[in-house]
């Protein structure tokens, strides 16, 4: 499987296989990396969203057969390995300044 390059701060869109009964669909989660961890084929990422103000963090094994596909949107300049101070901030205080 042939992986985008990650890095901390993209806004990124996960295509997540899903099995409803018989049929597969696959379902899109987006939004920001926040934590990274690399241990060879065992590696994962930490995406955050907010829905309706609360914040909702789901962890993804990059080389699950159940990820289908991974697009980056955009890039951000962090200067953190770790973004878990998003988690205190709120609104338009928790944007990440846009690299192109």
């Amino acid at each position: 499987k042939d992986l985008p390059v990650l890095k901390i701060g993209d806004n990124v869109k996960v295509g997540v296989k899903i099995i409803e009964g018989n049929k597969e669909r696959v379902q899109f989660y987006e939004g920001t990396i926040i934590a990274r961890k690399n241990t060879t084929i065992n590696t994962t990422i930490t995406v955050r969203k907010v829905l309706q103000g609360i914040g909702i963090e789901r962890i993804f094994l990059l080389h699950s057969p159940k990820i289908d596909s991974i697009t980056v949107l955009r890039s951000a300049k962090v200067r953190r390995s770790k973004l878990y101070y998003l988690r205190n901030l709120k609104g338009k205080a928790s944007r990440l300044r846009q690299s192109f």
